[in-house]
C-alpha cells in the first residue's frame, strides 16, 4: 500500500444504518431499508444500486476548467500503475460492503493501466481481475456490467468502431473482446457498449453513412462473440447527443432504437439510459425513460443529475424526487430492471474533498431513487393516475372505428368516412394539472 499501511481506508464510518426520515445523521439511511418489501419484492431487488468504478475511484476532482483535481490527497494510491489499481480493489469493496451495496460496475481502464502492447495491457488487467474476483466472493458484492474506456486514449480521437482507420477499429475490438471476457469471468449481468467518440467534429470530412455501417457491423461482432463464448449477460447501448464530439450518433435513446431497427439488431440489445444525456439532447430523462419503455428497451440506467446552468456534462448525484418517483414507476410497470440496475454515475463536485462526502453523495442518490419507490407504489396502489391516463384514450378500445383503426384493419378511406357521418369531435381536456397534481401529492408527499 503506497501511502498508508492501514487495515480499514474507512476507518471512521460504520456500515450506514437506515435511520427513517426523521433522522440528521448524513450517513444515515432515510429512506432506503434494503431488505423492506414494497410491493411484493425488497427495495435492494428493485432498485438494484452499483457504484461506479470510473468517478468514485478515478475522478481527482478535476473540471474542464480546473488545471488539477483538487482530491489527489486520498488515503490510498491514486497513481495509474498495477499496485494502485491493486490497492483501489481493496478500498472499493470496503467501500461497498460499509454502505450496503449489492453491486459495481467499470470501464476497463478504470480498473487497470493500460500497457505498450496490446498483451501487456491484458496480462495487468488479468492481475487486477483476479484479486476483483476474490473480493466479489469474499464480500458479496457483484458486477453489474463492464465497459470500455473507447474514448481517452489518442488512437480515438477520430472514434472508436466508427474511425476512418480500419487499425484503429482493431484495437477497439480487441479491448472489447478482452473487456467482454472479463465480464463474463466475473459474472457480470449486463455488458455496455458507449461510443464516446462515435461521432463527428465536421461534416466536410464525414462519411456518415459509412460511419453508422461500421458501427453496427461492430456491434453485430460484439453479440456474435458473446455468444461464441456463452455471454448470457444483456448487451447495452448507451445514448448521448453530444461532447466530446459536436454529434454523436447514438444521439438520444429514439435515435439508437432507430439504428437498432434500420441494422436488425433490435433483439440484440436493450438501451442503459442517463437522465443527464437527455438533458444535453433536449429531452428530460423522464423523456428518455419513457421513449425506452415504450419499446420494451429499458435496460439499465445511470442514475444522475445536471447542473442545467452549465453547459457540459456534470454527472452529479441524484436528488430530484420528481424524476426517480417517475423513473421508478416504469421500473415498477415493467416488473423490475434486472438484469440491469441503477448506477451512481455520479461524482462528489471539485469542492467536496473530504472522503466522507463520497459516502454522503452515495447516501443521498440512494435515499432519492429509494423515495422514488416508495412515491410510485403509491401512485400504482392509488390507480388514479394510470386510470386517467387509460380513460383519455378509451374510445380506441370502446368503439368499433377506433377498435378497426387499432388493429390495423381501417383503410383511410375508411377513417374520412366515418368523419363525414359524424358531428364535430367534443375538445376533451388533456388534465394535465389534475395529473400533476396526483402525481406531486406523491412524489413531494411523506413516504
Amino acid at each position: 500500500m503506497s501511502k498508508k499501511q492501514k487495515v480499514g481506508y474507512f476507518a471512521d464510518v460504520s456500515e450506514i444504518p437506515f435511520e427513517g426520515p426523521d433522522s440528521t445523521n448524513p450517513l444515515s439511511f432515510k429512506f432506503y431499508n434494503k431488505d423492506e418489501v414494497i410491493l411484493g419484492k425488497p427495495m435492494r431487488e428493485w432498485l438494484r444500486f452499483a457504484v461506479c468504478y470510473w468517478h468514485t475511484w478515478r475522478g481527482n476532482g478535476a473540471d474542464i476548467f480546473g488545471l488539477g483535481g483538487t482530491a489527489n490527497d486520498r488515503p490510498w494510491s491514486t497513481e495509474n500503475t498495477l499496485e494502485g489499481a491493486l490497492e483501489r480493489v481493496d478500498v472499493h469493496f470496503e467501500f461497498c460492503t460499509k454502505l450496503g451495496i449489492d453491486y459495481y460496475c467499470f470501464h476497463d481502464r478504470d480498473v487497470a493501466p493500460e500497457g505498450a502492447t496490446v498483451a501487456e495491457t491484458e496480462a495487468t488487467l488479468d492481475k487486477v481481475v483476479a484479486k476483483l474476483e476474490a473480493k466479489q466472493k469474499e464480500s458479496g458484492v457483484k458486477l453489474l456490467w463492464g465497459t470500455c474506456n473507447l474514448f481517452s486514449h489518442p488512437r480515438y480521437m477520430n472514434g472508436a468502431t466508427t474511425n476512418p482507420d480500419p487499425a484503429v477499429v482493431c484495437m477497439a475490438a480487441a479491448q472489447v473482446k478482452k473487456c467482454l471476457e472479463v465480464t463474463k469471468r466475473l459474472g457480470g449481468e449486463n455488458f455496455v457498449m458507449w461510443g464516446g467518440r462515435d461521432g463527428y467534429q465536421s461534416l466536410l470530412n464525414t462519411d456518415y453513412k459509412r460511419e453508422l455501417s461500421n458501427s453496427a457491423t461492430f456491434c453485430r461482432l460484439v453479440a456474435n462473440y458473446a455468444d461464441e463464448i456463452g455471454f448470457t449477460g444483456q448487451l447495452l447501448l448507451e445514448p448521448k447527443p453530444r461532447e466530446p464530439m459536436a454529434h454523436q450518433y447514438n444521439f438520444d435513446a429514439e435515435t439508437t432504437l432507430g439504428f437498432l431497427d434500420l441494422h436488425g439488431l433490435t433483439d440484440k440489445f436493450a438501451l442503459n439510459l442517463e437522465a443527464n444525456h437527455g438533458t444535453l439532447a433536449g429531452h428530460s430523462g423522464e423523456h428518455e425513460v419513457e421513449a425506452a419503455f415504450a419499446r420494451r428497451k429499458l435496460g439499465s440506467i445511470d442514475v444522475n443529475r445536471n447542473e442545467c446552468l452549465l453547459g457540459w456534462d456534470t454527472d452529479m448525484f441524484p436528488t430530484d424526487p420528481a424524476l426517480s418517483t417517475y423513473v421508478m414507476k416504469r421500473i415498477v410497470d415493467q416488473g423490475g430492471l434486472a438484469p440491469g440496475g441503477l448506477n451512481f454515475d455520479a461524482k462528489v463536485r471539485r469542492e467536496s474533498t473530504d472522503v466522507e462526502d463520497i459516502f454522503i453523495g452515495h447516501i443521498n442518490g440512494m435515499d432519492c431513487y429509494a423515495r422514488g419507490l416508495r412515491a410510485a407504489a403509491k401512485i400504482i396502489e392509488d390507480g388514479r393516475l394510470d386510470s386517467n391516463t387509460k380513460k383519455r384514450y378509451a374510445d380506441f378500445d370502446d368503439t368499433a372505428i377506433g377498435q378497426k383503426f387499432t388493429r390495423g384493419e381501417a383503410t383511410l378511406a375508411d377513417l374520412a368516412s366515418h368523419a363525414a357521418t359524424t358531428t364535430e369531435p367534443k375538445v376533451r381536456s388533456g388534465k394535465q394539472e389534475k395529473a400533476e397534481s396526483i402525481f406531486n401529492a406523491f412524489a413531494y408527499g411523506k413516504v
